[in-house]
């Protein structure tokens, strides 16, 4: 990977991490474009592979991030696409949560509060479309995302029971 692409991929993360409200999963569908359709760093299988290790892995949600950019360009791909996230979310953060101590009660804190929870629901609901779509390759796949669907939004227990029943399902060979 030249040096022009590793600035353009650190300036598309970067351009990226404003929007990352509610986490940089969110944004995973315009990584995709601009990864897998767009520059072709990667094919969809390792886009999704990566998401999968990096969120079965401890540690924070924005791994998945990093692994991107290794499949892209390498140690120096998976620096540039971290910072490139990281930076300017931290700075706006920084920034706005010093504006927003001070004017707590103002009228467009308030708002701001109320109106990023719907952005944040629809990225993350965005996501999970490109994923599940792109992996429900046969009925039983589709079949067993519906399933988790209707589990998650009916349901009060704890989703990792939903992690089990896919291991199980794989296991089984169900799937």
């Amino acid at each position: 990977m030249s040096h022009a692409d590793l600035l353009a991929l650190f300036a598309h993360f970067a351009s990226l991490s404003p929007l990352a409200i509610g986490g940089a999963l969110g944004t995973s569908p315009e990584m995709h474009r601009y990864l897998v359709d767009e520059r072709a760093w990667m094919s969809h299988t390792q886009f999704v592979d990566s998401i999968a290790l990096a969120q079965a892995a401890p540690g924070p949600n924005i791994l998945f991030v990093t692994l991107l950019g290794w499949q892209a360009g390498g140690a120096a791909g998976a620096l540039v696409a971290t910072v490139g996230m990281l930076l300017p979310s931290s700075l706006i953060c920084f920034y706005g949560n010093r504006l927003q101590v001070a004017h707590r009660d103002a009228r467009l804190a308030r708002a701001i509060r109320r109106g990023l929870a719907p952005i944040a629901i629809g990225l993350t609901l965005s996501a999970g479309w490109i994923i599940a779509v792109a992996n429900d390759t046969d009925w039983k796949l589709a079949l067993l995302t519906l399933a988790a669907l209707g589990f998650y939004l009916f349901s009060r227990r704890n989703p990792l029971w939903l992690i089990g029943a896919g291991a199980l399902a794989g296991a089984t060979g169900l799937i």
